[in-house]
């Protein structure tokens, strides 16, 4: 078995080293995606925020390896590899169905962070137990790829380029299969903030699921919706960049101050 160094190696990019940094802020892909999704957000968080963007197995450079086919085992293996990134504060991020991910990986280390975990933030994801399972990973590969253009994910001129989707179309299954098959198991709400972010013309969620994350946090709850569509956050990388900002000077406040804002 891989030794924890290595498993860190494997799971965490750290695009822009920020060792004098208050708060680390781990981010969560989207089905489909990797840990460059978030290169760009990475430099402009540094030098204050450390942004360590998590790669999920089966796809760049961990492309040998076999994709995870269900939510718990990613979790599993977030676990292992944050324990000992911890020495600082941290923060959550995960956009769709990294929003599930960081959800399940706050739930289970909120309690040995001992207040550390500052705050959740998920983006573009439906709240817990909010929908039924989806059948998208029951497609064929033709259907799988015309569900990826609807949420414009990856630019069309990729998609077109076969030799890109033979690469990343068992990553796509492999993941719609985890995020569908995902099954909410009631519990406890988080003790953390919860904040939500969303796209206003999302074709995937409603109002009612984003307002659904409530239930899911004893502290401060807030919704922030950005123009456009599931993914946003390409369009709208300034606004997000603002608010991420603002949100983790907040959960900073409201750790030093021991209340809710």
């Amino acid at each position: 078995m891989a030794d924890l160094q290595e498993l860190r190696q494997r799971w965490i990019r750290r695009f822009h080293p920020a060792p004098d940094s208050d708060v680390t802020m781990v981010c969560f892909p989207h089905a489909g995606g990797s840990a460059s999704y978030f290169q760009a957000l990475s430099a402009r968080l540094t030098p204050h925020v450390e942004v360590l963007a998590l790669q999920y197995p089966g796809r760049q450079d961990r492309r040998s390896e076999p994709a995870l086919t269900s939510v718990d085992a990613l979790v599993d293996g977030i676990v292992e590899v944050l324990r000992g990134q911890t020495d600082r504060p941290m923060v959550f991020f995960g956009h769709s169905m990294g929003g599930t991910l960081a959800f399940e990986t706050a739930r289970r280390m909120e309690a040995e962070l001992g207040g550390r975990l500052l705050g959740l933030v998920v983006s573009g994801r439906r709240s817990p137990g909010g929908a039924g399972q989806g059948t998208v990973h029951l497609l064929d590969d033709a259907g799988l790829l015309a569900e990826t253009r609807k949420l414009q994910g990856t630019s069309s001129t990729l998609l077109d380029d076969e030799d890109v989707v033979r690469m990343i179309m068992p990553v796509l299954r492999a993941d719609y299969t985890a995020v569908e098959r995902y099954a909410y198991r009631p519990g406890p709400a988080l003790s953390c903030p919860l904040h939500v972010y969303t796209g206003d013309a999302d074709p995937r969620i409603g109002g009612d699921e984003v307002r659904g994350w409530a239930e899911h946090t004893c502290a401060d709850f807030r919704i922030r919706t950005f123009s456009g569509g599931h993914f946003y956050l390409g369009e709208r990388g300034e606004q997000v960049v603002a608010a991420l900002c603002e949100d983790l000077t907040t959960f900073q406040e409201r750790a030093r101050t021991g209340a809710d804002r």
